[in-house]
Order: structure tokens, then C-alpha cells, then sequence
């Protein structure tokens, strides 16, 4: 812990002109005796650090020297390439990235990162499909770039019903939510959500983003998607389930189910969200050894029009 602290002490000198005790201490979450214990034994380990004392004074780096040390730790750097290694899907430059990254790695580091590069295969594909991933679309290294300098993009875009449009927006994050990516974006009727892979355009303008002060895309996110879930499942079935069933509720409905509490028979309150009456009842129908339906009543009247014909057909 000591020489990871150290290396995060020398590291934050190179990054500000000047460091007070106290700073180190904010950044590093230790008290500010520790951190002069720390400030002092990098002078006294070679390190060209000094003090200035008096009013607006601190600790420097004698010249403005600099290390080569990458301030990565053994299990940093292995999860480092692990999560980017050859079987995953970081762009092929994240991946050239890390190539030259390894020869900055102190020696010791270097074999457990490269092999921590070849330890993972992840295969994204369901058992019984051959349909592979699709490949990132083709604007998303344009967009993340947009996103990073900050600077407006006219965006050519298709829509779901197949008609283009060509608008100017402010890039404010980018979202992969499963297979798909999607663009965070501020344009003049207000925030828009774009899938990157119906963008036709991406011509930044370079002028700056308008980005919201308190502008949070993980926040920002679970706000759009809560949005889109409830518009993708605007009807909503209420029932009773068995606790022998709810395994298989689950496993079946994943997201579009809400438990909710216990009756007085032991069975359990759930929620079941969906977009059509009929298509809901046909998925709930082989749950009636378990599953009891109390509402809607479009719901409970495909259930029983769905009972009656199985009865037809095979009692």
C-alpha cells in the first residue's frame, strides 16, 4: 500500500505545478500527517521534490522532472489487459494502445499483463444460435471522438420508419446497452437518444458542445431507459404466482417482471409488464399450474378463449 501511495503521490505532482500536504491528503483519503511522511520520503528516496514554505507555498517537482513509471500496480495492470485483451470487443485501437503500453510496464509486470491479454475468450452467442455479433457501427469511433473533444456534429440519421433527417447535435456520451450503441445527445427539442448504427453522417462542426452543468450520462441513462421500458410495456398484467414458479417467471420475463409482496396463502404479488393483451396471455397460459392472472380483463379473457381452444384441440 505504502509504494502504491508513493507512486500516486509522485504522479499527482507531475500532473499540477504545485501539490500542498493537505491536497495529497484530500486526493488520497489518508491525514495529512501521512501525507508529509509520504512527500518526505520521496525526497529522501532521490526523488527531486521540494518544499516551498510560506503563504501560497507547497511541494514541486525540482524542473518540472518526470518519471516513466505508468503508476499501475501488478493486479491493475493485469485487469488492465484483461478487460481489453485479443478476445474482446475493444476497437483495434484501444488494443494498439495496450501493445505499446506493455513496453511502459515495469519488467516484472509485463509477462502476467500479456498473458492476462490471452486468458479470456468471451462468446456473446446464445447455445443452439450461430448468429454472430454484429460489428461496432461504423460512426461510433466519430461520435466518441465528438464526445471527447466537445464539439458539435451534423449528424445524418435514419429513423425506424426509414426516413432521413440531417440535424445538427451536441454529443454528450455514448451507451452500449447489449448489442447495440446508442448517442446521448442535446439538440434544439431537447435531449435525443440516437442509435449509432442508423447514423448515415457524422461531420463534427467544431463548435463547442453546450453540455449541461449538472449533465450525468450514467443518471441521464437509467432516465432514458426507465422511458423506453415503460413505452416498449405500457400494459401491465397483475398476478399471484406459487413460489415453486417464480424461478421460471423470472427466467422467462427477466426485466418486464416486479415482484411485489406476500398474500396470505404464501403466494407471491407480481407485476408482468407488455405491449399487446394477446401476445401476454399466450405467454402466461403454460404458467397455470403456478401462475394465477387477476387482471386485466382483456388479459383474463384471451387466457380463457386461449384455455378453451387448447381443451378443443387436444381434450
Amino acid at each position: 500500500m505504502r509504494t502504491d501511495r508513493l507512486v500516486a503521490v509522485l504522479l499527482l505532482l507531475q500532473r499540477r505545478e504545485q501539490v500542498t500536504a493537505a491536497e495529497v491528503a484530500r486526493e488520497l483519503e489518508v491525514s495529512e500527517r501521512t501525507a508529509r511522511r509520504d512527500l518526505d520520503a520521496l525526497s529522501m528516496a532521490g526523488v527531486p521534490v521540494y518544499s516551498v514554505q510560506g503563504r501560497g507555498g507547497g511541494w514541486r517537482l525540482v524542473g518540472g522532472a518526470r518519471t516513466d513509471l505508468s503508476g499501475l500496480t501488478a493486479p491493475e495492470a493485469r485487469a488492465l489487459f484483461l478487460v481489453a485483451g485479443q478476445a474482446t470487443a475493444a476497437t483495434p485501437a484501444v488494443k494498439a494502445a495496450l501493445r505499446k503500453l506493455v513496453h511502459a510496464l515495469p519488467e516484472p509486470f509485463r509477462g502476467q499483463a500479456e498473458a492476462a491479454a490471452s486468458s479470456l475468450v468471451t462468446d456473446p452467442r446464445r447455445w443452439g444460435s450461430s448468429r454472430s455479433e454484429p460489428r461496432p457501427p461504423r460512426f461510433l469511433d466519430a461520435l466518441q471522438d465528438a464526445v471527447i473533444r466537445g464539439v458539435q456534429v451534423r449528424l445524418g440519421y435514419v429513423d425506424r420508419e426509414g426516413a432521413g433527417t440531417e440535424r445538427t447535435v451536441h454529443p454528450l456520451g455514448v451507451v452500449a446497452k447489449g448489442s447495440s450503441w446508442y448517442l446521448v445527445s442535446h439538440t434544439e427539442a431537447g435531449r435525443r437518444v440516437f442509435r449509432i448504427d442508423r447514423v448515415t453522417s457524422a461531420d463534427p462542426t467544431g463548435d463547442p458542445v453546450h453540455r449541461p452543468e449538472d449533465f450525468d450520462l450514467a443518471e441521464s441513462w437509467r432516465e432514458i431507459a426507465d422511458e423506453i421500458d415503460r413505452r416498449r410495456t405500457p400494459l401491465k398484467v397483475h398476478a399471484v404466482c406459487a413460489p415453486a414458479g417464480m424461478y421460471l417467471l423470472g427466467m422467462m420475463l427477466g426485466g418486464r417482471l416486479q415482484v411485489g409482496g406476500s398474500t396470505p396463502d404464501g403466494r407471491i404479488e407480481v407485476v408482468i409488464g407488455g405491449d399487446h393483451a394477446y401476445a401476454l396471455a399466450g405467454e402466461l397460459a403454460g404458467l397455470v399450474e403456478w401462475l394465477e392472472v387477476t387482471g386485466p380483463p382483456e388479459v383474463l379473457d384471451h387466457l380463457a378463449s386461449i384455455g378453451h381452444a387448447l381443451v378443443e384441440r387436444y381434450g
